[in-house]
């Protein structure tokens, strides 16, 4: 993954299914992603990713990738796999369920993108929003009619001009949200949103 293709290049998606996992343990690194969360940290409470957290997070995710429980998507360009995206229903993202700050905006079931990892070479090369519309792709290909987004908006008063720092763009940003059709329905924060898309079967 060292070596970085001239623009254009091509990149494909596709749902983390069982014979993907050698992938995802390699994009991911000996350092789960971020610190050996090994993307569970919204989907298991908050005491119980505590204590796995490293190589407990890492088997969860395995069992799940096997079991072919689709926890995500993975980017790939030349065959090779270069970002990944966290999308399930959002029930099944126990801590997502128990946040004060993302809860539930109605009663609307819907599908969640709760984590973004691309390899370094490939950051800000487009990728997150090549990502996100897998994870749409995706979803609806599953049934879900809405699918939502808690993007850190990089164009709001307070971090206009501003450049993000460690895994502060983790659940993504909004500029690649709103260029894939996504569009805004609460203000978790001042500087996060929660966004919405509504697939074209629900429309």
């Amino acid at each position: 993954m060292s070596k970085i293709p001239q623009e254009p290049f091509a990149v494909t998606v596709y749902p983390a299914t069982a014979e993907r996992w050698p992938d995802i343990e390699l994009l991911f690194g000996p350092k789960g992603a971020y610190a050996g969360c090994w993307c569970m940290f919204w989907r298991l409470n908050r005491a119980e990713f505590k204590s796995l957290k490293g190589e407990g997070t890492k088997a969860v995710l395995k069992t799940m990738t096997e079991n072919n429980d689709v926890a995500g998507v993975l980017a790939y360009v030349d065959e090779k796999p270069v970002g990944w995206c966290s999308v399930s229903p959002r029930h099944e993202y126990a801590a997502l369920e128990n946040s004060r700050i993302l809860k539930r905006v109605d009663d609307t079931p819907v599908w969640s993108v709760v984590c973004f990892f691309v390899a370094k070479p490939f950051r800000q090369r487009g990728i997150m929003a090549k990502l996100l519309r897998g994870a749409v792709a995706y979803a609806e290909q599953q049934g879900a009619a809405v699918i939502e987004g808690y993007p850190i908006d990089m164009q709001c008063e307070k971090l206009v001009g501003q450049t993000l720092g460690s895994y502060a763009g983790y659940m993504g940003v909004a500029a690649a949200f709103r260029e894939v059709g996504f569009i805004e329905v609460a203000n978790a924060s001042e500087t996060q949103l929660i966004m919405r898309y509504t697939t074209a079967t629900a429309r």
